[in-house]
């Protein structure tokens, strides 16, 4: 038995569906076809599902027998070869799940995959494509007028984009709480969840979750991978003016969690590889509000539904954040605070005085965090700098809720410590650290202002994410290094996922428009993207909303009651108050869940305790069974692979994507870089550029960047005075370099760039003999390569007594590259490769007195 607790790789990866006139066989195998299950799905019924599982796990012998029998028993004839009684319907890779409207049942299956991500060798993919397939057969199927529009209805959410899954790694919880859950005793979790193996068919079901793939850091050859993960909330889901504030139960409209995980690829298991991460959260103000879209206004006016003196939807809603992130809760307020007409100050004040009656009644050191800060304002100020003042809180917000990494603090860390890391906070644990509490962002939309701010605090998290893994010497990161410009990257196709799926266009306002150096197009761009989001919102959120409102599950379809279409609004299916009555209201001054309070500031989800046992999930295996064997499942070995194929080289990379080309430059990603050198503005010609970021994009499976046709969606400040006083700032603002002659001169002189720049020598000089020397053994090894018999090398010998005659120095006896011999080892040597295996297996031995003074004089002499 293995001594520490390991996450289950799904025993199905491979799907086949065979159709008989009777039932679908779904035939399900490993990725190495070794093991196989079969579930029957019954076809005779026209509305019920009925399912069988055998629990058997067949050979592939087996299977072949079974299917061999199954098509001779359903042919229409004994005996019969000329038509099969077994069709094979589909092959596909995961079952996304099973839904009925008002006739039989679909099953939905996943048939195209793609990996995005990985994480500890767990890979992450991305479904491509799906295959929605009737269950009951023609001769028993009770047709229905209105099940093809349902069908419609349902189909308008596209799977193909943005919903990821994974076999090995749930994607549901953040990486904390996934080696949390590692880490607890294994005699608890026997005791309280043990089950039995092959209880029931095992095929993954899609958690519907958001993600931006993820990229490569490289190092001086170091390779760290940087992830991004969105889960947004399937409660009170919706578009951007029909979903506003929070419902009855606390759940907020636009309510997304983000992720960024870093860790160091080099070693890819959870136990002994170094990884880290941090979690913030975007959502809607936790209040009953609205706006009114029948207007046909770009900006419709905001009112406020019901009276909450007890701010009781906000109560519900930040006791669910003390339960899932501890404390403290820190509030972001983006929204305007100065207006010719009130607007969005009606939300600031509202908020306000909810914080302030809830606050009352928490423990001080428990209390929730209030930011305000009115974006709009900064931004359309000359003599203030946004992302200044944005770095200023994101340092602060970092300091009090910390990050979570594995391992503990580096001993030079600890020997020469870093007055910012001094004052980290969150938890720290015997194994690292822990993130406690979180940073809740929010303007009205959630979308432009707030992605900006959310990218400050992750590059923010990102340098002391960095530094806990030893690899910069201090918690800081600059613009324009290579590292930043990925993680911007990132973070602005993560925006532009989230803004299509609620406002229905991409960002209009980026990193760079509130840097004041977006380019001068970028604002016809912007006022396109404006009028896209405009458009959206008013002629198809509606239908969207269906869609949202069926796939959810938040509408059944019932025969004779009225159809979704027919309904004048949908606000009685998200509010459950409205159609019973809720059980006895809570306190109005202990709001808070009692065994919450208690476990703070560690979120209640992450602690060990019988309520939290009972969510696991255990089942017990032997060392090298394949359900917990991640070196099988990370390297395929039953499979045929190619280099051209391989996750870690089509990723995106700093070292390809964004590192200058010219020899002579510091690869290390950390550098500024001046903006003519960055990687993509020497790419070549505009279609060498265009091909690169396509096979770019298509190997991190992110959404392209806005493109000059690419049409996007319009900002929260869009309209009225506020958008005639950005425009005029982002034209001030916007740098346009005027050349002359002289410039176009030199431009000219720049194309043609000199030998010694592109080949870091000039060819025309001489060689020196050290070179010379090089270059002549290496000929010398090319032409021994194959063997020679004697008297060709004598003849050899004979034709080459005027050239250069070269002694190999080399430690092996015979000097050819496919004949060596091993030198000789030394026992100390042996011993400090042993001692290496061993680190990477995470048993470190401990530092001797001689190590330990060596290390310190070392330290004495170079920095003190």
């Amino acid at each position: 038995m293995p001594t520490a607790a390991a996450p289950i790789i799904s025993s199905v990866q491979k799907l086949e569906l065979y159709e008989t006139r009777a039932r679908y066989f779904l035939v399900g195998s490993n990725h190495a076809e070794t093991k196989y299950r079969v579930l029957k799905i019954d076809r005779t019924e026209p509305r019920d599902l009925v399912i069988i599982d055998d629990r058997h796990v067949y050979t592939q012998q087996e299977v072949r027998e079974l299917l061999g029998r199954l098509d001779l028993g359903n042919r229409t004839k004994m005996g019969q070869k000329g038509s099969s009684g077994l069709f094979r319907a589909v092959i596909a890779f995961g079952v996304v799940g099973f839904v009925r409207f008002l006739e039989g049942y679909y099953i939905v299956l996943i048939t195209k995959q793609r990996k995005m991500a990985d994480i500890g060798g767990h890979a992450i993919y991305k479904i491509e494509d799906t295959n929605m397939i009737y269950i009951p057969n023609d001769s028993v199927r009770i047709s229905h007028p209105d099940e093809a529009r349902y069908l419609r209805i349902f189909q308008n959410v596209d799977l193909s984009s943005n919903f990821y899954f994974s076999y090995s790694y749930d994607l549901s919880h953040s990486l904390q709480y996934n080696l949390t859950v590692l880490r607890m005793p294994l005699e608890m979790l026997k005791s309280e969840t043990t089950q039995t193996r092959q209880e029931s068919f095992d095929i993954f079901e899609d958690e519907g979750l958001i993600t931006q793939g993820g990229s490569e850091l490289l190092i001086y050859g170091r390779p760290v991978y940087v992830t991004l993960i969105a889960r947004r909330s399937s409660k009170f889901a919706g578009t951007r003016f029909l979903k506003r504030g929070a419902n009855c139960e606390g759940d907020v409209a636009n309510e997304v969690e983000t992720e960024q995980i870093l860790c160091d690829a080099s070693v890819m298991s959870f136990t002994a590889g170094s990884y880290s991460s941090y979690v913030q959260v975007r959502g809607s103000v936790p209040l009953y509000w609205s706006q009114d879209i029948s207007t046909m206004m770009p900006k419709p006016p905001i009112t406020l539904d019901q009276a909450d003196p007890f701010a009781h939807v906000a109560a519900l809603h930040f006791d669910q954040m003390l339960q899932r992130f501890g404390s403290p809760i820190i509030i972001l307020n983006l929204v305007k605070e100065r207006e010719k007409r009130k607007h969005e100050r009606i939300l600031s004040e509202e908020l306000v005085a909810a914080v302030t009656y809830l606050n009352q009644f928490l423990p001080p050191e428990h209390t929730i965090v209030y930011i305000p800060w009115d974006m709009a304002k900064y931004t359309k100020s000359k003599l203030c700098n946004v992302l200044d003042r944005l770095n200023v809180i994101a340092e602060s917000v970092v300091k009090k809720t910390g990050f979570f990494v594995n391992r503990p603090d580096s001993y030079c860390s600890i020997l020469r410590p870093d007055e910012k890391w001094n004052e980290l906070g969150g938890c720290v644990i015997p194994t690292g650290r822990l993130q406690t509490g979180i940073l809740r962002t929010n303007c009205v939309d959630c979308l432009d202002r707030t992605n900006t701010a959310q990218f400050m605090v992750g590059k923010c998290a990102l340098a002391y994410q960095l530094y806990s893994l030893g690899l910069i010497d201090k918690p800081n990161l600059q613009f324009d290094t290579d590292a930043v410009r990925l993680f911007e990257e990132l973070y602005e196709d993560h925006g532009d996922t989230l803004s299509l799926q609620y406002g229905g266009s991409q960002l209009v306002h980026r990193v760079k428009t509130y840097r004041k150096i977006a380019p001068w197009t970028q604002h016809s761009k912007d006022i396109m993207q404006t009028l896209s989001r405009y458009y959206s919102n008013a002629f198809s959120d509606a239908d969207r909303q269906d869609s949202i409102n069926l796939f959810l599950g938040v509408f059944h379809p019932t025969e004779g009651k009225p159809h979704l279409w027919e309904l004048p609004t949908d606000f009685y299916l998200h509010h459950k108050n409205t159609m019973r009555l809720l059980p006895t209201r809570r306190s109005y001054t202990h709001w808070w869940t009692p065994e919450v309070i208690k476990h703070l500031p560690l979120p209640y989800d992450e602690v060990i305790c019988a309520a939290n046992l009972k969510k696991l999930v255990v089942k017990k295996f032997h060392r090298y069974e394949e359900e917990i064997d991640i070196h099988n499942e990370f390297f395929r070995p039953y499979e045929l692979s190619s280099f051209d194929d391989t996750f870690c080289l089509a990723m995106t990379s700093s070292a390809r994507d964004f590192m200058p080309k010219t020899v002579g430059i510091d690869p290390s990603p950390f550098t500024v870089r001046k903006p003519d050198e960055t990687g993509k503005s020497v790419l070549g010609n505009k279609s060498n550029r265009e091909e690169a970021v396509l096979q770019r994009k298509t190997a991190a499976s992110a959404p392209p960047p806005p493109s000059e046709e690419a049409v996007s969606s319009s900002s929260e400040d869009d309209s009225g005075t506020d958008r005639e006083d950005e425009g005029s700032v982002s034209q001030r603002s916007t740098p346009v370099k005027m050349t002359d002659t002289g410039d176009s001169t030199k431009a000219t002189e720049n194309l043609v760039q000199p030998m010694k720049e592109v080949y870091g020598i000039n060819l025309s000089d001489g060689l020196s003999e050290e070179d010379f020397a090089i270059y002549s053994r290496f000929v010398q090894l090319g032409q021994n390569q194959h063997k020679q018999d004697k008297s060709s090398q004598q003849l050899c010998s004979r034709c080459s007594d005027g050239v250069i005659k070269l002694m190999p120095i080399s430690a092996f006896s015979q000097d050819n590259i496919y004949e060596v011999q091993p030198p000789r080892v030394d026992r100390k040597s042996t011993e400090i490769f042993q001692a290496h295996i061993q680190a990477s297996h995470g048993a470190m031995q401990p530092l001797g007195r001689e190590d330990t003074s060596m290390y310190r004089e070392y330290i004495r002499n170079r920095y003190l």
